[in-house]
């Protein structure tokens, strides 16, 4: 294949890669994946695009975003700026989905010219082909995570590299390109490390040995002819030059990244992550993150690394084992044929060699990482953790050389079946052709067979999100704040990553925790705005086919010297009893209902620093029949309906804030607790999805006051249908 025909080729293959990725980015993961952290990159992409290195919310405790270290009132993410700044481009382009349809692409292109240079064109060709058809590359490809970005770089100093070495061996060394190229390896590898250290550390150790390798044996080779003109001549070899310049570069980017560490940590040697989570680094023993803590022992390491690498060849690769198969053929094909006796110049021989020492350094070099441990959740369990949806993506380099030596060995099966039956047949071309076909067919049924399980996986954690945002697309927010649930911790875009705010926290809806008493000081931070609850009935459990009942309500601000909270419960035929219990912080009241009303109506007053629960029959149970309300408080309201199978309970949430004479409060959380263990966040009211006999209704009344409206004795309904 010529070089003409290749370069098409290979640009054609760039485009149907663009074309596929980006398709599965927004049809498969319209509102993102299980992995939260894409969230991160996107927050930081849209901080880059501002200018911003860290965000400064109005309220700390009630905007910060998932993974972003706090310090002080200043919030910067644990991850390095490369691959959001990749993303950012696609941004600027009209949607950030262009970045990931460009850099797949680019690395099946690049792949391509990597096999190219260590092969032949033919098989760089088919190897191209057989990265775009990797279910690990098609999934991380179209997902806004960092693997794929660095593996971009990772491949274009791999073919920059090789190109250097080459160039300098065809024309002597004396070459503006091999300085060019030389130059080139060393900023790609530079960025890859400001990216992801660690991974360009694995990706770049053959390169070294090779480099060293060369270093070596350069002179040497020199000196065998006239040594006294040789000597002198072969330490002022391009190659030393070369060389030098890759490694200038790269430690450009090393560079880069201890200034980016020092202008965000104050320190060129602490890194982002490292400040977030100190043991959440490499190594072995106590590795903790956010109170999760794992003895990471070497044979913990040895397990779950072999489960990895396990998953990836059978699972994770083009034509799943099929595929392995192939590259092994490939594998042993080139360690039979490759001779002792390599010459000092630059070698298809050196680059095959290069590309197959990326097996032992990526494989090798992760056992020392515990993350490989976490992907994978429960060790007992293959389909357990975020391994089940997304892939091994810390082996993701693992894919380019899998494809080089598959392609290689496929190719090399191929001509031994032509040769035979060149021999032996009268139409060798039809056999050929024949071969060909049913190996495109074995290999397409085989990568069907593993990635058809994930693409139907991830497509339920698709509609089950479309299910929990469908509030947000059937309304359109305008200068709203929503406050949002905490299922998994008091984060942002943690699990609701669709959800982000804008880098000044100024868009026209900005998303704030639902945190009780703060709730009143994202208010007070935003006073002329609409502000919304956001919850949902049912245990947020996407990744295992959990679904929820969302809602969106209608959040409304009362102020004055006494408020009251008034609500009418349905109380069922068949209950036998009826009790509440009010609390705020470690204090609690309790109370009693005469009989079981079809329809209970009852008050919660708020004033002088109390809160009392009052209604018709409603009786204190004990010494006291008020709590305390402090400056900053949440009281919580239980009413306890019970029968012979155990009953349920109302449940109300009243953020409420004291200031001089005066107490703010926000209409309340409302929930159903059908289950006690659903109760205090996944319980909310939704009235539809409420059994018969369920009905709740409230309203939030300020006496004697001023309302945030500016009306006297202001009633806020906050019933779902008045609020819808």
């Amino acid at each position: 294949m010529n070089r003409e025909r290749f370069r098409l080729f290979s640009a054609l293959l760039a485009a149907l890669a663009a074309v596929v990725v980006l398709l599965v980015a927004t049809e498969l993961f319209p509102y993102h994946t299980t992995n939260h952290d894409e969230a991160v990159y996107l927050q930081q992409a849209a901080m880059l695009l501002e200018g911003k290195l860290s965000l400064f919310p109005p309220v700390p405790e009630s905007f910060r975003p998932w993974f972003f270290v706090s310090d002080g009132g200043r919030l910067y993410p644990k991850y390095a700026p490369v691959p959001a700044a990749m993303f950012a481009v696609g941004k600027l382009l009209g949607s950030a989905r262009f970045s990931l349809a460009v850099v797949a692409a680019a690395n099946v292109a690049l792949t391509a010219a990597v096999a190219a240079e260590a092969f032949d064109r033919r098989t760089g060709l088919l190897a191209g082909v057989f990265l775009l058809a990797s279910p690990l590359f098609l999934i991380d490809s179209s997902v806004f995570l960092p693997y794929a970005p660095t593996t971009f770089w990772n491949l274009l100093f791999a073919f920059a590299y090789f190109r250097s070495a080459r160039t300098e061996a065809a024309a002597g060394g004396r070459t503006r390109g091999t300085y060019g190229y030389a130059l080139l390896a060393g900023l790609a590898i530079g960025a890859a490390f400001f990216a992801r250290p660690y991974t360009a550390v694995l990706f770049a150790t053959p390169f070294l040995v090779h480099a060293l390798y060369s270093l070596a044996v350069g002179p040497l080779s020199a000196i065998r002819g006239d040594v006294r003109q040789s000597f002198g001549r072969a330490w002022r070899e391009v190659r030393t030059v070369r060389l030098s310049l890759t490694a200038l570069g790269g430690l450009a980017g090393v560079a880069v990244a201890l200034g980016y560490n020092a202008a965000v940590t104050g320190s060129p040697w602490t890194f982002p992550y490292e400040a977030f989570a100190p043991r959440d680094g490499l190594g072995f023993g106590h590795r903790e993150i956010l109170g999760y803590a794992r003895n990471y022992t070497p044979m913990l390491a040895l397990r779950a690394n072999a489960e990895v690498v396990t998953l990836l060849f059978t699972e994770w690769v083009v034509g799943g084992p099929v595929g392995t198969l192939l590259a092994a053929v490939g594998v042993g094909a080139f360690v039979r044929r490759v001779s002792p006796d390599w010459s000092a110049e630059f070698t298809d021989a050196q680059a095959t060699a290069v590309l197959a020492g990326l097996f032992l350094s990526v494989v090798a070099g992760n056992v020392y990482f515990w993350g490989n441990l976490n992907v994978l959740g429960s060790l007992a369990n293959p389909d357990d953790g975020l391994v089940a949806t997304l892939g091994p993506y810390y082996h993701f380099d693992l894919l380019v050389p899998t494809a080089a030596f598959a392609a290689r060995g496929a190719l090399l099966a191929f001509d031994s079946v032509r040769g035979l039956a060149a021999e032996r047949v009268e139409r060798p071309q039809t056999v050929a052709r024949s071969v060909a076909l049913v190996g495109v067919l074995l290999l397409a049924g085989a990568t069907a067979g593993v990635l058809a399980p994930t693409v139907a996986e991830n497509a339920e954690i698709t509609a089950e999100y479309e299910r929990a945002y469908q509030p947000f697309e059937e309304r359109h927010l305008s200068n709203a704040v929503v406050f949002l649930p905490t299922p998994y911790g008091d984060w942002l875009n943690h699990p609701f990553q669709h959800l982000r705010n804008d880098p000044g926290f100024d868009g026209e809806t900005v998303y704030a925790l639902s945190d009780g008493p703060d709730d009143i000081d994202v208010v007070a931070a935003y006073p002329n705005r609409t502000y919304y609850r956001y919850g949902y009935r049912g245990e947020w459990t996407p990744a295992h086919g959990g679904s929820v009942d969302p809602t969106l309500d209608r959040v409304r601000v009362v102020r004055g010297e006494r408020l009251t909270l008034n609500a009418t419960l349905a109380v069922p035929d068949y209950a036998e009893s009826v009790s509440a219990r009010v609390s705020t912080g470690g204090e609690s009241a309790y109370y009693a209902v005469e009989g079981t009303p079809s329809n209970l109506s009852v008050a919660l007053r708020v004033g002088n620093g109390t809160a009392r629960f009052v209604g018709p029959g409603v009786t204190s149970v004990g010494d006291t029949a008020t709590v305390p309300v402090g400056r900053e408080d949440e009281i919580v309201v239980q009413v306890f309906v019970s029968d012979a199978a155990g009953g349920f309970s109302y449940r109300l949430e009243l953020p409420v804030q004291r200031a001089g004479e005066s107490v703010v409060a926000l209409s309340p959380y409302r929930e159903v607790c059908l289950v006690p263990d659903d109760c205090n966040g996944a319980a909310a009211y939704v009235e539809d999805s409420m059994p018969d006999g369920i009905r709740m209704e409230t309203t939030l009344r300020a006496n004697q006051s001023v309302s945030a409206a500016g009306s006297a004795n202001a009633t806020v309904r906050t019933a779902f249908v008045a609020q819808s």
